[in-house]
């Protein structure tokens, strides 16, 4: 699978890896506090609502799930140690 997927009625998404500033506790807790775009744009979390195990139907991997909420939305953002990523969704060109 080349890490793309369209369900039906939903825009392809892909992997996108992606910087995340985040915080460790002393018991190895990690929280993402900010995500940073490839462009340099920067996301504030503003709070964690669940972190899991899981599956990304949309890409085809696993990794530890955060469900975050990001001003008013609430999405996926994955932990594949050592790397951080989201179903970023595929523009399509216009030609």
């Amino acid at each position: 699978m080349d890490g793309t997927r369209r369900m039906s009625g939903m825009a392809a998404r892909e992997k996108r890896y992606v910087q995340v500033v985040s915080s460790t506790s002393p018991d190895g807790d990690v929280t993402p506090l900010v995500i940073v775009w490839n462009d340099g744009r920067r996301y504030r979390v503003s709070r964690v609502l669940d972190r899991r195990r899981a599956y990304s139907e949309m890409t085809g991997a696993t990794g530890l799930r955060y469900t975050v909420r990001i001003g008013r939305r609430v999405t996926y953002l994955y932990y594949e140690d050592p790397r951080w990523f989201v179903e970023a969704r595929v523009v399509p060109l216009l030609c």
